[in-house]
């Protein structure tokens, strides 16, 4: 069993969102529907990788919870086949302890991880905090959210799109609040403390090096400046910086 607590009682949400668990724990999956459900959630698990991808990519679920040790195909090449055909936030289910799996989950396009065994109520809220970052999809038309541009990079905020020099940008929804973050505030460092609790939603741990990789994988996506040095800058000890191309020469 990979639940350190008990179930407990909790509250209901109106609204219910559908998630769907990726793992060949039959009992885990078992103990995770009548804890989500608790918690005002719609479940659905699936117990091999195949079967995973394929409902996946046909069935409508808000978000993807995917365990990384499973026979046959691992949640590895499980997160592979997703995201190249769907930008589906996935949490990640990692074995305690190994930072390997976590930022290679992380790297090929995870949303977030927790490692086993965990808290319930800290699977409900990475699971919230992921579903905050994406409500804009859902469209507000009594709140618009308005275009920014900074340089060649341009964000349609409502859409939830990135463009440079026209060209989309396909980024996860953990990258995309990232990249809002630091063009908000171009030129101001932005400390990993802030974007750790305003983009992943949690407080920040010295040993948590998730807003980092999410970094790491953003530079690589949105590319250089038009003089060939990199958009977002890391200040050593405090956080990141997007950088105006003036300062980039």
């Amino acid at each position: 069993m990979f639940l350190t607590n008990a179930l407990m009682e909790t509250h209901h949400e109106s609204g219910a969102k559908r998630i769907l668990v990726i793992d060949d724990d039959v009992e885990l999956c078992q103990l995770l529907n009548r804890f989500l459900t608790q918690e005002g959630f719609e479940m659905e698990s699936v117990n091999s990788g195949p079967a995973g991808v394929e409902r996946a990519l046909s069935t409508d679920c808000a978000l993807i919870v995917l365990d990384v040790m499973m026979p046959e195909v691992n949640g590895f090449e499980v997160l592979r086949r997703i995201r190249a055909q769907s930008h589906i936030p996935v949490l990640m289910l990692t074995a305690k302890g190994d930072a390997l799996d976590r930022v290679l989950g992380l790297e090929m396009g995870a949303d977030d991880y927790l490692a086993k065994p965990f808290n319930p109520q800290e699977l409900v809220a990475r699971i919230r905090a992921i579903l905050r970052r994406i409500k804009p999809l859902d469209g507000d038309a009594r709140n618009p959210r308005t275009p920014l541009a900074v340089g060649d990079v341009e964000m349609d905020r409502g859409a939830r799109v990135v463009r440079r020099q026209g060209e989309t940008v396909n980024l996860t929804s953990v990258e995309f609040d990232l990249l809002e973050a630091l063009l908000q505030t171009p030129g101001q460092v932005i400390s990993r403390e802030k974007l750790t609790r305003d983009v992943l939603g949690r407080e920040f741990s010295p040993f948590d090096r998730s807003i980092d990789t999410h970094v790491c994988n953003l530079r690589k996506k949105i590319g250089l400046l038009p003089q060939g040095t990199e958009r977002i800058k890391g200040v050593r000890g405090i956080g990141y910086v997007y950088a105006f191309a003036a300062e980039a020469s």
